[in-house]
């Protein structure tokens, strides 16, 4: 943090410390800038959503998971129309082995 309390989202405020969520939505006044802290922490954690649960075994079989892609799965990627395709390369072509409605199922296709 880059103020005088040492924590993101918090204020001086009069003696007390004001904390202020992302988009300046006003938290409240708090008597230490630890609580104040602590009601920053608790508005970031909720209006991010959670990250998705990730299958790791589908079908009897083993998926392979990738944390370089938003898909969480190795050689399957979101299309703008909201589906999952699944491609591996052979010989250094790219080779589309479908387009499925959930990314499970392109790791799935992926996997075999």
């Amino acid at each position: 943090s880059r103020n005088a309390t040492g924590y993101m989202g918090v204020r001086n405020h009069s003696g007390r410390f004001q904390a202020e969520g992302p988009g300046r939505v006003y938290l409240g006044v708090f008597d230490t800038p630890v609580d104040a802290a602590v009601a920053y922490a608790q508005s970031v954690g909720e209006s991010q959503p959670p990250p998705p649960a990730v299958a790791t075994e589908a079908e009897g079989l083993r998926l392979r998971l990738s944390s370089s892609n938003s898909s969480g799965y190795m050689g399957v990627h979101k299309k703008a129309s909201g589906r999952f395709q699944a491609e591996h390369m052979v010989d250094g072509r790219r080779c589309t082995l479908g387009t499925f409605d959930t990314a499970v199922g392109a790791a799935v296709a992926y996997a075999r």
